[in-house]
């Protein structure tokens, strides 16, 4: 399972690792550069300084802390109550086991339920279908595309802009899970053991799902419907 908790100054050398890696800058909005330490450590020191604007969390494994990923609202606009959303998960063996769509859910919840924000808003790169696909599932909807505004790998690109609403956002015992099956056969690698399908998807849903019970059931289900399909469970 996962869990967020604020960015820590010890967790610098990690995320400034992340942002050294082209293959992973490549799917985000930001160009690509080489940055040194003491350029996220400067960075990290004004978003200290600077807290009342932005909210930045790391993900973490919760059986061994391990950091997976970085998610942020910045741009935090309390007269209108909206915010700007941006994630990164770092390594790609974390990548595919639910991390992303955990941190996505988390921080829409934090920015609805707990900072009053009505509106989330991101940007993302149009070939980056997977990141697509994780924000439809959550409620974002695609407002528009910056036609050719961001210089990534020698050309200009286009940028989706995607927006969630609070009253656009459904209460996690409404996530339709047989919509997760359909993507977990279609996207994920075969697993050998119910165990370890069960424990996928519910990585995919908040942990405070309300009626426990009902969604248990729902996951049982749904696994054994994989099973049967990939005849691979024991």
């Amino acid at each position: 399972m996962y869990r967020l908790r604020e960015l820590r100054r010890e967790d610098l050398p990690v995320i400034n690792a992340w942002r050294n890696r082209p293959e992973l800058i490549a799917f985000l909005g930001a160009p690509f550069r080489f940055i040194n330490l003491e350029v996220d450590v400067a960075w990290f020191e004004n978003y200290m300084r600077n807290r009342q604007n932005a909210i930045r969390c790391t993900v973490l494994r919760t059986e061994d802390e391990r950091i997976l990923g970085l998610v942020s609202l910045t741009d935090i606009d309390f007269l209108n109550q909206s915010a700007e959303f941006h994630i990164m998960i770092g390594d790609v063996e974390n990548q595919d086991h639910g991390a992303g769509t955990f941190a996505v859910r988390a921080m829409v919840e934090h920015a609805f339920f707990h900072m009053n924000l009505h509106r989330v808003a991101l940007g993302v790169l149009e070939d980056n279908l997977r990141a697509q696909h994780v924000y439809e599932k959550v409620g974002f909807s695609r407002e528009g595309v910056a036609r050719a505004s961001t210089f990534k790998d020698g050309r200009f690109v286009n940028i989706y802009r995607y927006a969630i609403l609070r009253e656009d956002y459904p209460p996690p015992c409404e996530t339709n899970v047989f919509d997760e099956c359909t993507y977990y056969m279609e996207e994920i690698p075969a697993e050998k053991s119910r165990a370890s399908l069960a424990q996928r998807l519910r990585n995919v849903f908040p942990h405070d799902v309300p009626e426990l019970r009902a969604a248990v059931f729902q996951w049982k289900t749904c696994v054994g419907k994989l099973c049967e399909i990939k005849g691979e469970c024991a």
